[in-house]
């Protein structure tokens, strides 16, 4: 089994996203690998931040928005670190993460992929 580390695909050389997205669909974070090979997968970690100066609701769209049971609800205190969101969980078959916020602008997303193949 291989494993290597990749930047999300939403980012620009590894910087932080910005969620600018208010409804769904959200802002793209990462598209995961291509097709349904058993033992190739992303393993997705993404921690969130918020800069404004109230506390922010963030919907992480997880592999789709049409199915309310694949969103991750989580409110993102104001200017007090880094937050787990996406504690490695595993997506393929191009399924997307995207994500909104309450706020426009206000929280950024940081994180990586193990990319895992057999």
């Amino acid at each position: 089994m291989a494993m290597y580390l990749r930047k999300l695909s939403g980012s620009t050389d590894g910087k932080p996203i910005l969620v600018v997205a208010t409804a769904t669909a959200g802002t793209t974070i990462h598209t995961a690998v291509a097709g349904t090979t058993t033992g190739t997968f992303d393993k997705i970690w993404i921690w969130a931040y918020n800069g404004h100066t109230a506390d922010v609701v963030l919907t992480i769209e997880f592999g789709g928005a049409t199915v309310p049971d694949q969103n991750i609800i989580q409110t993102i205190p104001f200017q007090q670190g880094v937050f787990l969101v996406v504690p490695g969980l595993i997506l393929q078959n191009t399924m997307v993460v995207k994500a909104f916020a309450s706020v426009a602008s206000q929280i950024t997303l940081n994180g990586f992929v193990e990319a895992i193949t057999d």
